[in-house]
């Protein structure tokens, strides 16, 4: 078999395997709320589909490669803070990640996939810088799938592609609705009625439109002030028809991605995503500045490209 879980394997087996036609995935989502209809360990759920379906297109694509799947990390900074998230600093998403690629690139791998499910920017930046670390220091290539694709989608650049996948083009509301979604909305819930819908509580039905301007999503954990239920857009929406059509769009992009560094195409540095260049996202931004702070300032960038309407390919 050419995919391998990493915790199963002992060392001669790991030591056996060709590092140039190896590749590493590890996947990292933290436990965060997503609302009172889906479980606290959503962004797991959807990064370690995601890792299995790039092993399974890697192997299928190049025979004789082989991809081990690191156990799931934990571990997430800027989550919406209540019971049942475990909030992780950043600086050490940072350094664990560091940490485990140096590791791998110690043991003489060459390749390096980070399959994470949650969009928190700081989030999304401490993998970017992780993975930079890494390469840089050991001449390895190691990369985060996520951010570029997560701002690239919430841009509405896929939509036109989604629309193809689906068979059908978004009715305007169906636009206006996918600009407003971020959390447990719309797309999240459709994707755990597709992956385990045993854990998706039947309420998701009748819970109603959670909006939010760009002023209240600057706020520290806003969609659980005032009332609201930590959840962001529209889960009512939920359909895992839809699930299925953005997951193989944005598998694509993400082969796009793989294939391109494997084959030296692409660098990471080719498809980072605009949070890794903003510097109050980065881990050593204004050290002195509260934590408080950094969560209000980045909170407007996290959620800029959400508020972008799609624009009309077509």
């Amino acid at each position: 078999m050419s995919i391998h879980r990493l915790e199963e394997m002992s060392t001669p087996a790991l030591d056996a395997l060709d590092r140039a036609r190896t590749a590493v995935v590890l996947t990292v989502s933290p436990l965060e709320e997503h609302g009172p209809h889906l479980p606290v360990g959503v962004d797991a759920f959807v990064a370690r589909h995601f890792a299995r379906a790039v092993a399974e297109r890697l192997v299928a694509r190049r025979p004789g490669w082989s991809v081990v799947l690191a156990p799931t990390l934990h571990l997430g900074s800027f989550t919406f803070e209540t019971v049942g998230t475990v909030s992780v600093r950043q600086r050490v998403v940072r350094d664990a990640l560091v940490d485990y690629g140096r590791s791998f690139a110690r043991s003489g791998f060459r390749f390096v996939f980070i399959a994470n499910g949650h969009g928190g920017p700081g989030h999304l930046a401490a993998l970017e810088e992780a993975s930079a670390i890494v390469s840089r220091r050991h001449d390895v290539t190691m990369a985060s799938l996520t951010g570029h694709i997560a701002w690239e989608f919430f841009r509405g650049r896929y939509l036109p592609k989604i629309e193809a996948a689906l068979g059908r083009t978004l009715t305007e509301d169906e636009r206006v609705a996918f600009t407003e979604d971020a959390h447990g909305g719309w797309w999240e819930t459709s994707l755990m009625l597709m992956l385990r819908p045993d854990l998706v509580d039947e309420s998701y039905r009748d819970l109603p439109p959670a909006r939010y301007s760009l002023a209240e999503r600057a706020v520290p954990n806003y969609p659980l002030r005032q009332g609201g239920l930590g959840y962001v857009g529209h889960p009512a929406l939920a359909d895992p028809v839809f699930a299925k059509a953005t997951i193989e769009v944005l598998m694509a992009e993400a082969m796009e991605m793989v294939d391109g560094m494997l084959d030296g195409r692409l660098r990471p540095a080719d498809r980072r995503s605009p949070f890794y260049a903003v510097p109050l996202l980065r881990t050593n931004f204004w050290r002195g500045l509260g934590a408080a702070g950094v969560v209000a300032l980045a909170a407007g960038a996290a959620w800029l490209g959400h508020r972008v309407r799609p624009r009309r390919d077509r």
